[in-house]
């Protein structure tokens, strides 16, 4: 539900972002950067105007919702603690304990590869 949220949320401000960047300001002509002739066009003369402001205004509201249910999402967590409180402790090793060396009779035996019982 999460991934959800956020991918709308990503498109939500994406949209509007263009959307912002394509109207124009009321005293700037940007009309003129898109054949100049806004008559002609699918909206009509004042049908892009519009539809581009209700359009913002609809994906600003998606984008305020998103973002109010991010919010709630990530303060109602179930999980607490933080990535270290997660991993295994680590445990002790305890050196390996040396067998007693025995001293070697000189007079007993003679083979040194002789192994004992």
């Amino acid at each position: 539900m999460e991934t959800l949220i956020w991918i709308l949320h990503l498109l939500s401000a994406i949209s509007v972002v263009v959307l912002v960047l394509l109207q124009h300001g009321k005293g700037a002509d940007m009309g003129a950067a898109f054949g100049s002739g806004s008559s002609g066009s699918l909206f009509g003369a004042s049908g892009s105007a519009n539809f581009l402001s209700r359009t913002t205004g609809v994906l600003a509201a998606v984008f305020f919702i998103t973002s109010l249910g991010l919010t709630y999402l990530s303060s109602h967590k179930t999980e607490t603690g933080g990535v270290m409180d997660k991993a295994i402790p680590a445990q002790s090793v305890k050196p390996a304990e040396e067998a007693p060396v025995k001293p070697v009779d000189e007079g007993t035996s003679s083979k040194a590869t002789e192994i004992p019982e």
